[in-house]
């Protein structure tokens, strides 16, 4: 595979940075992310089902989205700060299932592009303690952003050669 997820999570850091390169023009990655038919199909690790809650991609705007495995349900939600097409998106994010609620990941995701038609995805999330940030990674959160990555190239592919055969 061309394209290989980096994720980089220095030790003692509340933030961790998650690289990636697409072969596929910067709007059909933007737009993978704020359209709720492209984002449920791609988003988390390829054994979980995704159901979306609810889509608003605005600025002010929140969502919720529920992954299932097995009759586990593991929900997700936050609200979008900043939308700017097709450069970036600022949010939070925050999973339901803790004891706790208050652990809010705030995120930023930039879209750069890349010659040929490609393009880089940097993102910056930043947890509220170490701890956060570590418990994520310990959870499986790799294995998911890397086959959910995966997945959007899939989709990016039937995509770009859908777009480039009906010109």
């Amino acid at each position: 595979m061309a394209n290989k997820t980096e994720i980089i999570a220095e030790p003692g850091k509340q933030e961790l940075f998650i690289k990636r390169e697409f072969d596929a023009p910067r709007d059909l990655v933007f737009r993978a992310h704020v359209d709720p038919d492209i984002y449920v199909k791609w988003v988390g690790p390829r054994d979980l089902t995704m159901t979306i809650d609810k889509w608003e991609p605005r600025n002010g705007g929140s969502y919720k989205f529920t992954h299932e495995r097995g009759g586990h349900k593991y929900g997700f939600l936050g609200v979008y700060h900043e939308i700017v097409e097709p450069e970036r998106i600022i949010g939070t994010f925050e999973f339901d299932g803790l004891p706790e609620r208050g652990h809010v990941i705030l995120g930023t995701t930039k879209f750069e592009e890349l010659p040929d038609g490609r393009t880089r995805l940097v993102h910056q999330s930043l947890f509220q303690s170490v701890q956060d940030r570590d418990g994520m990674i310990a959870s499986g959160m790799e294995r998911g952003v890397s086959e959910g990555y995966e997945k959007l190239d899939s989709l990016l592919a039937d995509q770009a050669g859908t777009k480039s055969s009906a010109a």
